[in-house]
C-alpha cells in the first residue's frame, strides 16, 4: 500500500509517464490509499465536470484510511517538529501522519516533502 500525494495524482491524470503507468498498476491491484485532503485538492483544481466525476470515482472506489482527528494530530506533529518553517504545510503534515499511522510510504514529487519524509524515517529508526 502507498499514499500518492496530489503531485503524483496530477501526473497520473495528465497521463505523464512513468507516473501514469506506475500508479495505474498500483490502483488496479488495490495498493493505493485515498486521503480526503488529497482528493479535496484535486477537486479544487478540476477544470470540468468530467474531471470532477473522474476524481470522485477514484475517491469512492479506493480504500480509505481512518482520518479521525488527523488534522489535530498533524498540527501537533508539525508544530513539535517545526515543519512550517521548513515549508511543510498542514496538508503535507497530514500525509506524514497518515503514513506514520498506516505504515504506507508516501509517493511525492515535492522535494520539501521528500526531505521531511526522510527526516521522519530517521526519527522512527
Amino acid at each position: 500500500m502507498l499514499i500518492a500525494d496530489t503531485s503524483i495524482w496530477i501526473e497520473f491524470l495528465k497521463k505523464h509517464e512513468p507516473y501514469h503507468e506506475t500508479l495505474k498498476t498500483r490502483l488496479e491491484t488495490g495498493q493505493v490509499f485515498a486521503l480526503e485532503c488529497v482528493f479535496g485538492e484535486l477537486l479544487q483544481g478540476a477544470k470540468s465536470p468530467r474531471e470532477r466525476n473522474l476524481i470522485e470515482a477514484y475517491w469512492n472506489n479506493l480504500p480509505h484510511l481512518d482520518e479521525r482527528n488527523i488534522f489535530i494530530e498533524a498540527g501537533r506533529y508539525a508544530g513539535e517538529r517545526g515543519l512550517f518553517a521548513q515549508g511543510i504545510g498542514l496538508i503535507d503534515a497530514v500525509l506524514l501522519v497518515a503514513s506514520r499511522r498506516s505504515g504506507a510510504p508516501i509517493w511525492t514529487l515535492d522535494t520539501k516533502l521528500q526531505k521531511a519524509i526522510a527526516e521522519d524515517d530517521k526519527s522512527r529508526s
